[in-house]
């Protein structure tokens, strides 16, 4: 548990779900944040599939659902992309608000835990 020159404090049962809770909380804001990267991938594709649509002059277009594409009329298109592209933002504030609770928490974890264990603990990432 020691890292350079810190003290020899014991570590409680709180403690360590202190730390346990850190650690969750850690890997919880590293999926946020890929879940965050795929959602604004998806946003700029569906952003792009309706600056294509906007180019095409057809009437009936091919649309994927799942794994299959799909002959639908150029309106139905139009807008069940504006559907998907309200969705995915709206899921991306979720998960930006999700991110930022879990800043919050650990930031506190964070004052919680050096307080009691100064440089004996280290809780930030290399």
């Amino acid at each position: 548990m020691q890292q350079g020159t810190g003290s020899d404090t014991e570590v409680t049962w709180e403690d360590q779900q202190n730390i346990n809770k850190f650690g969750r909380l850690n890997n919880r804001f590293h999926e946020l944040e890929d879940e965050m990267k795929i959602a604004k991938e998806t946003c700029d594709s569906l952003e792009d599939a309706s600056n294509e649509l906007i180019l095409t002059d057809e009437e009936v277009l091919r649309f994927q659902i799942g794994e299959v594409f799909a002959h639908i009329p150029r309106d139905e298109v139009e807008t069940r992309l504006v559907q998907m592209t309200e969705e995915t933002n709206k899921k991306l504030e979720k998960l930006e608000e999700e991110k930022e609770s879990v800043l919050a928490q650990m930031a506190e974890l964070k004052k919680i835990l050096y307080g009691k264990f100064k440089d004996s603990i280290n809780l930030e990432e290399d």
